[in-house]
């Protein structure tokens, strides 16, 4: 059970609610935004005393039933009622550290497809396979050392380049980095052990104030992303759909951005990958 971050997970949830989304009077002018703790505490049908110590990371693990309880007082969407009983230690841990060893199916999928830009990410974000397109579209991994092959810190650069434009380009920059910090705190929550996903995590704290600043909203469930648009310096924007397949039994994503037959933005991909033919041939 992590009392600190349930804590401030439970005041962040409720801090956003006004009394009027849960059916309660308006009533005069309140000093603090959103519910108040004893409220939370009546709709869960749980003691104010009880709640109040949640809240201040000295209560014993709460129950399941109590946390459903506490769910649907906040109501909190699946992903976050999730997130609270994975905190709270009553939904089940990953074991061991986060995975990056890609199934050698998956790896012979990636290179199958010609068309269509892949990469595989682990829980951190970190590019673990990529074929000669993604590579083309975004860059060649295989320069980079393994700790640059990670999407996270690219998101959110440390020190003087903190204000620099999106990685590659991307038109989505912003709701990209939301999705970055909402994925790091799933891992976290399940990889608690894991000194890298740790060391990750508080480097990006210390290094870039809007991670820092998104990190404490506590948000857990992000927007799928449809199309994303590349900005590449050889053959301009390049909009492709994107779509990111779970690979469940490492906790891995298959990414991949295809673009629709006969249009402007299929033929950019495919003139990519004769320059990146090129490069490698040369």
């Amino acid at each position: 059970m992590d009392k600190p971050e349930l804590a401030a997970f439970l005041r962040s949830r409720r801090e956003r609610l006004r009394p009027e989304d849960v059916g309660l009077p308006t009533g005069p002018r309140r000093r603090t935004p959103g519910l108040r703790r004893e409220e939370v505490a009546v709709l869960a049908h749980i003691s104010t005393e009880y709640y109040v110590r949640l809240e201040q990371g000295r209560a014993p693990r709460p129950s399941a039933e109590v946390l459903a309880g506490i769910a649907g007082s906040l109501l909190l969407t699946p992903a976050e009622s999730d997130h609270l009983h994975a905190l709270s230690g009553t939904a089940p841990l990953q074991v061991g550290r986060v995975r990056r060893d890609v199934r050698p199916s998956i790896l012979a999928l990636v290179e199958r497809l010609p068309q269509t830009a892949a990469v595989v990410l682990s829980a951190t974000f970190e590019v673990l396979a990529w074929n000669p397109l993604a590579a083309a579209l975004m860059e060649d991994f295989a320069l980079l050392a393994p700790a640059d092959r990670n999407l996270a810190r690219r998101a959110f650069p440390s020190g003087p380049a903190s204000e620099a434009p999106p990685p590659y380009g991307i038109s989505d920059g912003a709701e990209f980095q939301r999705h970055v910090v909402m994925q790091l705190r799933v891992s976290r929550t399940r990889y608690p052990d894991d000194p890298e996903v740790l060391s990750l995590i508080e480097g990006l704290r210390a290094g870039n104030a809007e991670f820092g600043r998104l990190w404490d909203q506590h948000d857990v469930q992000a927007s799928p992303v449809l199309t994303k648009t590349f900005r590449h310096p050889a053959v301009g924007s390049v909009t492709v759909d994107c779509d990111s397949l779970a690979l469940a039994d490492r906790d891995q994503h298959l990414v991949l951005y295809t673009a629709p037959v006969g249009s402007t933005d299929a033929d950019a991909l495919a003139l990519l990958g004769l320059l990146g033919a090129e490069r490698v041939s040369g």
